[in-house]
């Protein structure tokens, strides 16, 4: 069988379950249903002629022939993120387009004044704002859906350049009725008995961050309603489900007439980074960066 004739959609499926050893667990982080991906990974295995995984009741382990595959899938994926990378990045320098990339609120105040500084400098150059919902900016960096990305810190770099350009605040919405709002800052203890949004599409270590998880008194947060984006997020809050942590960016866009925003003085803020590959060789690319550092340093 041709290299080609393997979906990767259907390789990351066997990594991500090779990683988890858990059909079940790889679904939810793919966010396929467990029949489909059983489907897919049988089909792989007949179309290689080969048991890839032991299967031994709810138990999996990879064979002989499973654990051969795993690095030799690991790079073709790597080597196909990277295709598309290049050929992405390629043609939007191709239209004088440069993509920048932001979750939510994104870059805050300092994003807006680089991109118009930017602009002013380089007009030939289009701005296109790409968004994407939790922790999704370094990602869309290394598969060149953008060329550069205001990235919250922390999450996952590697392989990329990152610069923090701003911190900010970090505070607590609440429905406009709730108990807290007469306070004028909440604490991150006064949160312990709320439940707390939270989203599956994010790293877990990025969740765990933003729900201040565990507490100072070592207890978990209480877990609220799942969301899928900021708008989702906000919605729930706004009923009364539940309380949300967000940016100081995030409280002054996201106004809402049923929301009331405070801020967490006990917490530690949010950092903002601009990122971008490494491997770019675009110098419009490397003038957003340095015009992003200079109103960063300019605003400090």
């Amino acid at each position: 069988m041709s290299p080609l004739d393997v979906d990767t959609r259907v390789l990351r499926y066997f990594v991500a379950v090779a990683d988890r050893l858990s059909f079940t667990g790889a679904a939810r982080d793919l966010y396929v249903s467990q029949p489909a991906l059983s489907r897919q990974i049988r089909q792989l295995e007949e179309d290689l002629g080969a048991d890839l995984f032991v299967r031994t009741g709810r138990e999996i382990r990879l064979t002989v022939a499973g654990a051969e595959m795993l690095p030799l899938a690991r790079g073709v994926l790597r080597d196909w993120q990277e295709t598309a990378r290049v050929v992405r990045s390629a043609a939007a320098a191709e239209m004088n387009v440069l993509r920048v990339g932001f979750v939510a609120s994104g870059g805050g105040g300092v994003a807006r004044r680089a991109r118009a500084a930017f602009a002013g400098h380089r007009p030939e150059v289009t701005i296109e704002p790409k968004r994407f919902d939790w922790g999704g900016e370094p990602d869309a960096l290394r598969q060149g859906l953008v060329d550069v990305a205001f990235v919250w810190l922390p999450a996952d770099t590697a392989g990329l350049h990152a610069r923090v350009v701003a911190t900010e605040p970090r505070y607590v919405a609440l429905a406009r009725d709730h108990r807290l709002t007469a306070r004028p800052e909440v604490s991150i203890a006064d949160l312990g008995d709320e439940p707390l949004m939270w989203t599956r599409k994010a790293p877990r270590e990025w969740v765990d961050w933003w729900a201040v998880n565990p507490r100072p008194d070592g207890r978990e947060p209480v877990w609220g309603p799942e969301n899928d984006n900021v708008e989702e997020m906000l919605e729930q809050v706004a009923t009364g489900a539940a309380v949300c942590i967000g940016p100081e960016s995030m409280a002054l866009y996201y106004a809402h007439p049923d929301l009331a925003w405070r801020p967490i003085p006990d917490i530690e803020p949010l950092r903002i980074a601009v990122a971008w590959v490494p491997e770019t060789r675009s110098e419009v690319v490397r003038a957003f960066v340095e015009t992003t550092v200079r109103s960063a340093d300019q605003a400090s």
